[in-house]
């Protein structure tokens, strides 16, 4: 099993790219099952969810043929030969639920394990189902699966969220591609990732009005066709970076960042004391004081403070001077990177929802285990803070999220290396 190993100290200084958004990514992919014709999606990341992604869709039928580096992904899904998303491999990640809403647009009858992915707490899937019972599918859940059944196909329907989800948008938006009649979503969420879900449906022929507000509106179409669309840079990948000159000093820039992606984490970053510029690539983050300021955060919706950023930022606050409190609202269990920042000498008090952070002048560097995706990386920023060595290991977590990350921190001067384990 490989670990990341990082010795501490080094200012960050350089570039870096910002690969498309994984999130995005695994959501455009099943959207090849609403059409016999090519999908095809450029700028994707390579990364190991994608690849799960990738046999989840071939097992169906679906054929996938990644080109030019892995950057082009062609999906092609006009024989689609099988209903059924087994669970070995939808047990590996969460997003392969969203199989479920397109298959049965498309052919009226899907069979979809119920999903797996990383262990941060309850991610139910009942508002799938309930959105798409909404628009008169019949579902039975039994030994572990969905059955799911439309005999006359799916109708457009008025639904409204009781809580904002993003999967659970996605997969009615794309159901509601191929419904008869109009079909509207309320509450709906706001995220980046589902604006580019509806400029691909678009660009493939759905009627969508409303992406990016909490009201979506589908007139139903008898088919859509292909497309050539370009994955949204990544949102998360891009804090996460810039974070990282945060946390060790210096300065870089993020080719690809975009502002409008990442507007209420950069307002949480400028409060702590760094700066934040827009260039003509992309955004640059440069920390010119010893320490920046304690800065208290709770996570939300977008446009809110992002969950998958809580963790970076709390590694952040690790060194901080002062004494922050980051309150999380998405997930209930996902302060579990807590005890291994301790483990560094960090100084974390987590009740419930809340973690207060009072920061130290150094953390040390400690061998530290990642739990999930998020908290690998945040172990990796709080190396590049501490003095020593850190050594993370299950880092299997992190290149579900991150291509090679050791490179692009590496190329900045950061003192990073990958052991790798037969």
């Amino acid at each position: 099993m490989d670990s990341i190993v990082i010795t501490g100290g080094a200012a960050l200084n350089g570039e870096i790219p910002i690969a498309g958004a994984k999130n995005a990514c695994l959501t455009l992919m099943p959207a090849t099952l609403l059409s016999h014709d090519p999908l095809t999606l450029t700028n994707a990341p390579r990364l190991s969810d994608i690849r799960t992604m990738s046999a989840l869709l071939g097992s169906l039928g679906t054929e996938v043929s990644p080109l030019h580096d892995g950057k082009v992904l062609v999906l092609s899904s006009h024989d689609i030969h099988n209903h059924t998303a087994d669970y070995e491999i939808v047990r590996k990640m969460r997003a392969s639920i969203l199989v479920l809403g397109p298959m049965l647009a498309r052919d009226g009858h899907a069979v979809v394990s119920l999903p797996g992915g990383c262990a941060i707490g309850a991610r139910p899937v009942d508002l799938h189902l309930r959105a798409l019972e909404a628009m008169g599918a019949v579902l039975d859940l039994r030994d572990g699966y969905v059955h799911a059944k439309a005999p006359g196909g799916l109708k457009g329907a008025t639904y409204r969220f009781p809580l904002v989800s993003v999967g659970a948008t996605e997969n009615a938006l794309m159901a509601a591609t191929l419904a008869k009649g109009t079909t509207v979503l309320e509450n709906a969420a706001r995220e980046p990732e589902i604006v580019d879900l509806a400029r691909c449906l678009r660009a493939m022929g759905a009627q969508i009005e409303g992406e990016g507000t909490g009201t979506l509106t589908i007139q139903g179409v008898d088919s859509l066709g292909g497309a050539t669309h370009r994955v949204v840079a990544d949102r998360i990948e891009l804090g996460t970076y810039m974070l990282a000159p945060a946390i060790a000093g210096g300065s870089v820039e993020c080719l690809g960042g975009q502002l409008d992606l990442v507007a209420a984490f950069v307002e949480k970053l400028q409060e702590s004391g760094v700066e934040v510029e827009e260039t003509a690539r992309g955004l640059r983050v440069t920390r010119t004081g010893d320490r920046v300021r304690a800065t208290n955060v709770t996570t939300a919706p977008f446009p809110g403070f992002p969950t998958d950023l809580q963790a970076q930022f709390m590694a952040l606050m690790c060194t901080a001077d002062g004494t922050s409190v980051l309150e999380e609202r998405i997930f209930e269990n996902r302060f579990m990177h807590a005890p291994e920042l301790l483990r560094m000498g960090a100084r974390i008090d987590v009740q419930g929802g809340n973690a207060t952070v009072t920061g130290v002048d150094r953390l040390k560097g400690a061998p530290v285990m990642a739990t999930d995706l998020r908290a690998s990386v945040s172990l990796i920023l709080a190396g590049l803070a501490a003095e020593g060595e850190t050594v993370v290991s299950r880092v299997y977590h992190l290149d579900r999220g991150y291509e090679h990350v050791e490179q692009k921190l590496g190329a900045c001067g950061a003192k990073i290396e990958r052991i790798r384990t037969p």
